[in-house]
């Protein structure tokens, strides 16, 4: 999906590792959040509390999943999940966009 109805974007950025990482999110009406965002190039650890879908829309990365010990390559049109209360790596080849959806369970 490459639009969102109904959706209220909060104005201030996310910033991480240093701004080499920045998204905005997207709150709607049913409660459910997203995040759209941006990746630089480089090597990134994230931890979940909820758990997380994340579509890649373009660029190409690799992932390090929880309990994994393989890493994935990913690109554009791709997605992967985490689980709630995780963590995994990334390794950004090409700058990545992005939109990750929370899901409570």
């Amino acid at each position: 999906m490459s639009n969102f109805k109904n959706a209220t974007i909060t104005k201030e950025a996310n910033v991480y590792f240093d701004g080499k990482v920045i998204s905005y999110t997207l709150s709607f009406e049913d409660g459910s959040k997203k995040t759209l965002g941006v990746m630089q190039i480089g090597k990134y650890e994230f931890n979940t509390q909820a758990k997380e879908i994340i579509e890649i829309t373009s660029g190409e990365m690799k992932v390090l999943l929880p309990n994994e010990t393989i890493w994935k390559d990913l690109k554009g049109g791709m997605t992967f999940e985490v689980p709630a209360n995780s963590s995994f790596k990334l390794e950004v080849n090409q700058i990545i966009n992005y939109c990750c959806s929370y899901i409570e369970e």
